[in-house]
């Protein structure tokens, strides 16, 4: 069984459809919910799933990324994390963090990637007048939203789409996205899947 970690900074929506996903013949199950933010959402959605959860609050550790990855490291490691999954967690990784569980950490990015590194996704493909738009589950990096594209899904732009329609029209492709790769990856298949 491949044992997973799913870190959080937010609503925890796409952990929650990563953790539902993980039932029956699944290869993988959730052994963490980590969160740096304590009030997060999340956190209680986890706990009504019956997974663990923990919170390391990056703001105990001002100036001092080192100690509050090596507290990150430590929740992880103490469940025996097979792979780490990033859902929504809005703290940069350091390159170290990433060389420790190098090509075990996966994302899911609200864009159709390499465009759109980075935050303000949505109002940045309506500003250039695209055409469509889409989230990507890729390979964590020690470059930002750079690592091996493993899934992609697209939806297109509407007349009228603002940054909050086209969030909330993509959401529901991530929740179809994320857990679909993530089941891939545990099948020890890396092949990129598109939707």
């Amino acid at each position: 069984m491949i044992r997973v970690a799913i870190l959080i900074s937010g609503s925890g929506s796409n952990m929650e459809a990563l953790v539902r996903s993980m039932t029956g013949d699944h290869p993988a199950r959730p052994v963490l919910v980590l969160s740096n933010v304590p009030a997060a959402g999340g956190l209680a959605k986890a706990e009504a799933l019956d997974v663990p959860v923990h919170t390391v609050d990056h703001r105990k550790y001002p100036r001092d990324r080192r100690t509050f990855e090596v507290e990150l490291r430590r929740n992880v490691e103490n469940m025996q994390s097979d792979l780490i999954c990033l859902a929504g967690f809005m703290r940069i990784l350091t390159a170290d963090f990433i060389a420790g569980y190098e090509g075990r950490i996966l994302n899911i990015h609200p864009s159709l990637l390499p465009k759109y590194r980075g935050l303000d996704t949505h109002a940045r493909a309506l500003a250039a007048g695209d055409a469509e738009h889409g989230c990507t589950v890729h390979e964590v990096t020690a470059d930002l939203d750079d690592g091996p594209i493993l899934g992609q899904a697209r939806l297109p732009i509407e007349p009228g789409d603002t940054p909050e329609s086209l969030a909330a029209r993509l959401l529901p492709l991530e929740h179809r996205l994320y857990p679909a790769v993530l089941r891939r990856v545990a099948d020890g298949n890396r092949e990129p899947l598109y939707l």
